[in-house]
This record gives C-alpha cells, sequence and structure tokens, in this order.
C-alpha cells in the first residue's frame, strides 16, 4: 500500500522515494511524466531533507530550460546538454550492482566464478550501457537476448549468461530496498535442446588407458586418473597431494573444497578409491612431484584453469576417438559401473550424484572396504 507521507515524497514496503510530475511544457524533454527516485532510506526525516533538496534542484534546472528557450543565443546547444541530462538517478549503476555480487557472493569462489560475473554483465553493459538498475526495462532485456542469439551463442550458453544477470539484478534490488522490477526475470529465452554426451567404449577406453600411461605426461596421467575415478576435471585439478592416500591397505583420494577449488555441489565431496588405471597414474605422479598440487601447470593457490586443460586434452583425444570429449570419460565412468551390475546408490556415492532418495542421505555411506572392492571388480569386469 502507498501512502503520500510529505509533499514530492511516498512511502511504498518501508522506503521513502521521491516523486514529481514533470510540467506540461517541458514533458517534450522527458521519456516520461513522472520522476520517481528511490531515496533509500527507511527514515522519514532523512527523506524530507533529500526529497527537499532534489526538488530544489529540479526547479532550479527547469528555470533554466525554461530560459534557453526565450531565444538566447546558442540556444539549441543548451537544449542539447539538457536532454542529455533530463534523466536523474540516485539508483545504483550496472557496474555498482556487479562489484557488490562479487564482494558478497564471491566469498570461496574460484576465479571461475568471478570471470563468469565480469564476462556476462560487462556484456550487458557493452550493448546496452551503464546505467542505474532502474534504467532498464524488459524491452532491453529482449534486445540484449537477439544480440547474443546474433552472435551464434547456443541457447544453453544464452541461459547461463541470463542466469548471471538475473541474479546480479536481484541482489542489488533486495540489498538496496528498490522498488523496481527485476528486467531480466521474465525475457523469454529459446528452449535448450539437450544433446546426448557420447561415452567411450570399454575397448577404446582401455587402449587409451594404455597410451597415456605409456607416455607419462601431466596432461596424459590426468586422462588415466580420469577415466577410472569418474571425477570431473575441475575436481582432479583442485587436487592437492593432502587429499592423496596411497600408503594405506586400500588407497583412495579425499575429494573435498579448497579456496582455489570450491565442489559443483554439497555431494560432490566424496572419497575414490583408487585403482585401474588411476592408481597407476597417482604412483607415477607421485615419483615425479614438485608441488603441493597435482596439476601444478593448471592449478596454483589463486586457482584452477579448466577451459585451458580442456581444450588441449580434447584436441589430442579427437586423434584416437573423433567424438569423445573429456566430460565423456565421466559418462563412461556411470555406464560402467551400471553394467557391471552396482547398485545405483554406490554409484551415486562414487561419481558425486545427487540422490533424489533422502533416506539414503543418512548414515556415513560406504567404507572404503566396501568401495574399493566393488569400483575395482566392475572395472575390472567392464574393460
Amino acid at each position: 500500500m502507498v501512502n503520500k507521507v510529505a509533499h514530492y515524497l511516498m512511502c511504498k514496503g518501508g522506503v521513502y522515494y521521491f516523486t514529481r510530475h514533470v510540467p506540461n511544457d517541458l514533458q517534450r524533454y522527458y521519456e516520461r511524466p513522472r520522476i520517481v527516485i528511490c531515496l533509500k532510506t527507511h527514515s522519514k526525516n532523512a527523506a524530507v531533507k533529500a526529497s527537499n533538496s532534489i526538488a530544489s534542484k529540479l526547479d532550479d534546472f527547469w528555470l533554466k530550460m525554461r530560459i534557453s528557450q526565450m531565444g538566447v543565443p546558442a540556444a539549441e546547444l543548451l537544449i542539447k546538454e539538457q536532454k542529455r541530462e533530463t534523466y536523474i538517478s540516485y539508483v545504483p549503476k550496472l557496474s555498482d550492482a556487479l562489484n557488490k555480487y562479487c564482494r558478497l557472493k564471491g566469498t570461496g569462489r574460484s576465479k571461475e566464478f568471478f570471470s563468469a560475473a565480469n564476462r556476462n554483465v560487462g556484456s550487458v553493459i557493452e550493448r546496452l550501457g551503464d546505467r542505474p538498475i532502474d534504467a532498464y526495462s524488459s524491452s532491453d532485456a529482449a534486445i540484449y537476448r537477439d544480440w547474443l542469439l546474433e552472435k551464434n551463442l547456443t541457447a544453453s550458453s544464452v541461459k547461463r549468461m541470463f542466469g548471471t544477470i538475473r541474479a546480479v539484478f536481484t541482489l542489488m534490488i533486495q540489498e538496496e530496498g528498490l522498488g523496481c522490477q527485476n528486467p531480466f526475470s521474465r525475457t523469454y529465452l529459446p528452449p535448450v535442446v539437450e544433446v546426448k554426451r557420447n561415452t567411450v567404449s570399454p575397448k577404446d577406453m582401455r587402449r587409451l588407458q594404455v597410451i597415456c600411461l605409456e607416455i607419462a605426461d601431466e596432461r596424459r596421467l590426468l586422462l588415466a586418473l580420469l577415466s577410472d575415478t569418474g571425477m570431473r576435471l575441475s575436481e582432479a585439478l583442485g587436487l592437492i597431494w593432502s587429499d592423496i592416500h596411497i600408503d594405506c591397505e586400500y588407497p583412495y583420494l579425499s575429494l573435498k573444497p579448497h579456496p582455489w577449488r570450491p565442489l559443483k555441489t554439497s555431494g560432490s565431496k566424496r572419497i575414490i578409491p583408487l585403482v585401474g588405471a588411476a592408481y597407476d597414474a597417482i604412483k607415477i605422479m607421485h615419483q615425479q612431484r614438485t608441488s603441493q598440487f597435482l596439476f601444478n601447470s593448471y592449478s596454483d593457490i589463486s586457482g584452477c584453469n579448466g577451459n585451458s586443460c580442456s581444450a588441449a586434452l580434447n584436441k589430442w583425444l579427437k586423434k584416437y576417438i573423433s567424438d569423445a570429449v573429456i566430460h565423456s570419460f565421466r559418462h563412461s565412468f556411470r555406464d560402467r559401473l551400471r553394467n557391471a551390475g552396482m547398485q545405483s546408490e554406490m554409484i551415486d556415492c562414487l561419481g558425486g550424484w545427487s540422490n533424489p532418495n533422502v533416506g539414503q542421505r543418512y548414515g556415513m555411506g560406504y567404507n572404503i572396504e566396501i568401495l574399493t572392492q566393488n569400483l575395482k571388480n566392475a572395472i575390472e569386469d567392464h574393460l
């Protein structure tokens, strides 16, 4: 409910706004007949002071505009300047919203989080300009969407970008108590067509593992590790040697979040037995270790460079399997466990996949002996 509380002042949702009708003779200079400015305060006294100040400035500004129409020399120059300054807003700009989003939401996040936020919001500023948050409209969002699609971005890429942009707008609107709507919240986005990822056959998997262990450089050993653990590339790149436990009866790695590499979900935190090619790769790397990071060409305390690593590995993979990519190893891992008759609960446990069964989230889970035996049997039977 909106209540008038003072001249040029209104209160909505406990937040005060300055509102004033544009004089009829000056409306041609404005995009809309009324000026509404969020004062970003819950205090009536503070709002009255701010309102009086804005009203006084507008009176002075409108007087200059009227004088400029009275045959003053070079009046046309004044009109152009006035047109440029007619939109007055004390609302933070999109660049300010981006900075706040990174500051508040970036704790413990990887470099990819910040680069994605800056890249996605930066593209909005590139196309639409760096405006106050309340100066964007739903039509602007549609223009931005069309611009992305004209650049041949996929529907999934556009969806991811809009996800970040919506989050930035929503956070600033909530933090500042703004009365505007998120202009990107209801923009129609083309449907994402699910593409079934190709998997690697057991025969090709074994052939690749042999080649990787023979070459035994950092990239190939990474592939060997991924092949029999089912890890995501980012998960493997963030490993350090304290995560690896090989001097025990059942060797394993402990996958947990690090400042340089968070995990995708809470369910991604897990232990994975080291068997097959993964164990062989770890033994070789342990002898070659020169850093606390297993893959120090792509990881350090500032973060992990997954994009560079993925591009290099995918290029090499195509020499042997034309339609395979790095993530194919993860899909193949699940298929091999499923084909070996492993219970779906254990498969989810090993791969860090979320399980819809709430009851299965209770308890300590499988011990390392049971996991090792089952994974070893599945790998030996299906290679």
